[in-house]
């Protein structure tokens, strides 16, 4: 829970894994970035740990999804943080709602990706995470993009530990 007891200081983070990942592949930066403010790592609709589906829903469905998620929780916009196949609900989500997306996170783009996050409105920031895929991104990993996180998005300083 962040620092302000429930009222974030920063908006909230919802974080999007690719189809083949669950939301814990961004298990360790969770708690460093939720210091001041909600961060949500979910798995995409019909994969990861989320209830099995007939046939898994496509790209602008599980988007619509996702923009159900932040309505259920009243947040008029957010960051993002997509990876890989996740790239795509997210720009399929800023399309679909505009305003919804402050600040875009996306690693391992293509690049038609790339340049498509070249035309939007929202600032973008295109890195890499150096998870494996389907398992979580390493502690180390987690901590040299942090930083650079945090520089992004706008997130207060870590506290250092005393």
């Amino acid at each position: 829970m962040p620092a302000g007891g429930g009222f974030d200081e920063a908006p909230a983070l919802l974080c999007i894994p690719g189809h083949e990942a669950t939301g814990a592949f961004f298990q360790s930066l969770l708690s460093a970035l939720g210091l001041d403010r909600s961060v949500y790592a979910i798995d995409l609709p019909g994969h990861g740990q989320s209830d099995p589906l007939n046939s898994p829903p496509g790209v602008e469905e599980s988007a619509a999804a996702l923009g159900d998620l932040l309505d259920s929780l009243f947040l008029r916009s957010a960051d993002v943080l997509a990876d890989r196949a996740g790239i795509a609900v997210a720009l399929a989500l800023q399309q679909q709602r505009p305003t919804a997306i402050r600040r875009l996170v996306l690693s391992s783009a293509s690049g038609p990706q790339r340049a498509l996050a070249r035309s939007l409105r929202c600032p973008v920031l295109l890195t890499e995470l150096q998870g494996t895929g389907a398992g979580p991104l390493s502690a180390a990993d987690a901590q040299r993009t942090e930083a650079v996180l945090r520089a992004f998005l706008g997130s207060a300083e870590a506290p250092v530990p005393s």
